[in-house]
C-alpha cells in the first residue's frame, strides 16, 4: 500500500494543485458576491492555510478559505461603515476563535456545547442562509442587490437557470473528483451562455496587467462595525469544529486531542485576523477539500501547503482576477439560489440531527425569536443612521439566541428524549 507521507515532491505538488481546484469555486465566489477582490481572497486563503499549518504543527490536512457565513454581515457592514471598517471587524472576529480556543484549553470541549448548543446554532445558520435569499433571487433575474435592472429578465433567466441546473446535476449525479466541483461547473456553463447571449464584457481584461499586486486594503477599527461583525463568528466556530471532526474521521485520527481543538481554533482565528489585515474575507475549513481528501486518500498535510502556495501565486496574476470579476450577475445568482438555501438546510439539519424538541416552549422561543430577528431585519439600538449604534440581522440574532439560552431555565433540556433513554417498564 502506498504511503502518501513519503510521496515524491512532484506528487505532493500535483495533489496540492488538485486541492486548490476543488476549493476554487467557493473560494472566489464569496468575495465576488460581497464585492471584495478575488485576488486578495486567494492570497489570504493561502496565507491563512500556511498560518494554520504552522500553529497546528502541520498535522491536520485542511485548507482554509472564504467563509460564506460572513456574506450577509460583510455586505451590510460595507454599506453602513465602509470596507476598511468592515475589515477591522473581520480582524476582531478572528479573536473570537482565539477566545474560544483559550476557553477550550481551560474548560474543555464541553464549554462549547454549553455556550452554543444546537438550539442556538441551528436557527442562526438558517438565518444566515435565508437573510440573503432576496438578493440571490434578484441576481438570478438580472438585477443588482438593490433591485436595479442590469440585464433583461429573459436573458438573465436563460443564463441563471441553466447555471443552477448544471450545479445541481453535478452535485447530485457527479462521480469522483467531478462531484466536488459543482460551482466551477455551473460557472463554466454560465460563462458559455453569457457569451452566447452577449452578456459577457471582457473589455477590461485586456487592460489588466499580467502581473499585479492584489488590491490590499488596510483595516480601520470602528467599535460599531466590530460589534456588527464579531457575533457572526460564533456560527463558523461550530462549523470549524465539525470540519476538524470530519477530516479526523476520514484520516482515522483524533485532531481534537492532537494537536488539540484549542490549537485548531487558534489557527483558524489567526488566519481570519490575517485576512482582515489585508482586506480579504474571513477564513474557514472547506468541506469540499475534506471530501477530496477522502476520495484521493491524500492525508499528508504538506499537500495543503502546496495548495496554499498555488493560491498565493495565482493572486498576483492580474488578468486572472479581471476574468473572475467579469462573471455576469445572473451566473452568480443561479448558483446562489442553491448556495443560500443549502446554508439554511445545514441549520435545519442541525436541529433535526440533534433531536431539538420544538414542542418544548423554551426551545420554540429561542428558535422563533432568533429566526424573526435574523431574517426580519429587527434593529435594536439608538437608530440606523451612520452615527447611531444598533444591532440587527445575523449579529443581533446570534447574541439574542445565546442570551436566551443562558437566561431561560432548563438549558440542558433542549434535546428530545430518545426511546433508549426511557425507563424500563
Amino acid at each position: 500500500m502506498r504511503d502518501e507521507f513519503n510521496d515524491p515532491l512532484w506528487r505532493q505538488v500535483l495533489s496540492g494543485a488538485q486541492m486548490l481546484f476543488v476549493a476554487f469555486g467557493a473560494l472566489v465566489l464569496m468575495p465576488l458576491i460581497t464585492g471584495l477582490d478575488p485576488n486578495v481572497a486567494l492570497f489570504t486563503a493561502g496565507l491563512g492555510t500556511i498560518l494554520f499549518q504552522i500553529v497546528t504543527g502541520r498535522q491536520v490536512p485542511v485548507f482554509l478559505a472564504s467563509s460564506f457565513a460572513f456574506i450577509t454581515p460583510i455586505i451590510l457592514a460595507k454599506g453602513q461603515f465602509g470596507l476598511a471598517e468592515t475589515m477591522g471587524g473581520v480582524v476582531a472576529a478572528g479573536f473570537v476563535y482565539t477566545f474560544l480556543g483559550l476557553a477550550v484549553k481551560i474548560k474543555g470541549t464541553g464549554f462549547i456545547d454549553r455556550l452554543l448548543p444546537p438550539v442556538v446554532i441551528g436557527p442562526v445558520i438558517i438565518s444566515i442562509g435565508l437573510a440573503m435569499a432576496p438578493i440571490a433571487a434578484n441576481m438570478a433575474m438580472g438585477k443588482a442587490g438593490d433591485g436595479s435592472v442590469l440585464l433583461p429578465y429573459s436573458t438573465a433567466m436563460w443564463i441563471s437557470m441553466p447555471t443552477l441546473l448544471t450545479t445541481l446535476i453535478v452535485a447530485v449525479f457527479g462521480r469522483g473528483i467531478f462531484r466536488l466541483v459543482p460551482i466551477i461547473s455551473g460557472i463554466l456553463v454560465g460563462f458559455a451562455l453569457s457569451i452566447y447571449f452577449g452578456a459577457l464584457d471582457l473589455s477590461h481584461v485586456a487592460d489588466a496587467p499580467w502581473l499585479a499586486v492584489p488590491a490590499f486594503t488596510a483595516p480601520a477599527f470602528n467599535w460599531q462595525a466590530i460589534l456588527f461583525i464579531v457575533p457572526v463568528a460564533l456560527a463558523p466556530a461550530i462549523e470549524h469544529i465539525g470540519g476538524v471532526i470530519a477530516v479526523g474521521s476520514v484520516t482515522g485520527k483524533n485532531y481534537l486531542k492532537t494537536p488539540g481543538l484549542h490549537r485548531t481554533l487558534f489557527g483558524d482565528g489567526l488566519a481570519t485576523s490575517a485576512a482582515g489585515l489585508f482586506g480579504g474575507p474571513p477564513n474557514t475549513t472547506y468541506a469540499e477539500v475534506t471530501g477530496a481528501v477522502m476520495l484521493t486518500k491524500a492525508y499528508n498535510p504538506k499537500i495543503m501547503t502546496w495548495a496554499a502556495i498555488f493560491a498565493i501565486a495565482l493572486a498576483f496574476i492580474g488578468k486572472f482576477g479581471a476574468i473572475l470579476q467579469s462573471i455576469p450577475v445572473p451566473v452568480m445568482g443561479g448558483i446562489l439560489c442553491l448556495l443560500f438555501g443549502s446554508i439554511a438546510a445545514v441549520g435545519m439539519n442541525t436541529l433535526i440531527r440533534h433531536s431539538v424538541d420544538l414542542s418544548e416552549a423554551r426551545n420554540l422561543v429561542i428558535v422563533s425569536v432568533t429566526l424573526v430577528f435574523g431574517i426580519g431585519g429587527v434593529l435594536i439600538g439608538t437608530g440606523d443612521g451612520p452615527d447611531d449604534f444598533g444591532l440587527k440581522g445575523i449579529a443581533l440574532c446570534a447574541i439574542v439566541a445565546i442570551a436566551l439560552n443562558l437566561i431561560l431555565p432548563g438549558n440542558d433540556g433542549w434535546k428530545k428524549k430518545s426511546a433508549d433513554e426511557a425507563p424500563d417498564i
